[in-house]
């Protein structure tokens, strides 16, 4: 209920960032203690977005520098992170509206940002960046997917992020980032 109405942490003031972090501190210091890979099963699944710190802060790399939130003449859509434990896939999945002139309808986009992931000990979960692949949405949907080059691997190691699970149930999901990040998911 603390992030309800904040869209995402993009309408979020700097009392309701407080208030997100208290509220989420409250329940990881009341959760069990997460222990990959002994609860990577609880991972499996779709996972929608509620709220992120970083978009809170306007900047989308969180402490480190990154694209400015209020720059994109875009309208961001549903957030979403997929995760196959069995093939050690992670996707993030982020649709976007792009605005057009009347009576046109909006352009519409869906990324999926492909990653690998790792378990590096306790309840860290580190990814690694794959490749990238835009799909039109709407009136776009007929288009094939656009698949951007793979980086090259002494590139990928790089384009690497590294999360710890602080708290984790069959429904709700709570991650704090390398970049200082609070993440809050629900499953779907």
């Amino acid at each position: 209920s603390v992030v309800a109405g904040l869209d995402r942490g993009i309408f979020a003031s700097d009392d309701d960032v407080e208030a997100a972090d208290l509220a989420s501190k409250r329940l990881e210091d009341a959760g069990d203690k997460i222990e990959l890979p002994r609860d990577l099963d609880k991972l499996q699944g779709k996972w929608r977005l509620v709220y992120s710190s970083a978009f809170a802060s306007g900047n989308l790399g969180g402490s480190r520098p990154g694209p400015r939130a209020a720059r994109f003449p875009l309208t961001l859509g549903p957030v979403y992170q997929r995760i196959d434990v069995l093939s050690r896939e992670f996707d993030n999945i982020v649709e976007f509206r792009a605005p057009t002139p009347w009576p046109l309808p909006p352009l519409e986009t869906r990324a999926t940002l492909a990653h690998t992931f790792e378990l590096p000990g306790g309840a860290s979960v580190k990814i690694i960046f794959d490749k990238t692949s835009i799909k039109g949405l709407g009136v776009l949907s007929e288009l094939p997917p656009l698949d951007l080059p793979r980086l090259p691997d002494f590139l990928r190691s790089s384009s690497s992020g590294l999360f710890t699970v602080s708290y984790l149930d069959d429904d709700f999901r709570i991650t704090r980032g390398d970049r200082g990040e609070l993440r809050v998911f629900v499953k779907l």
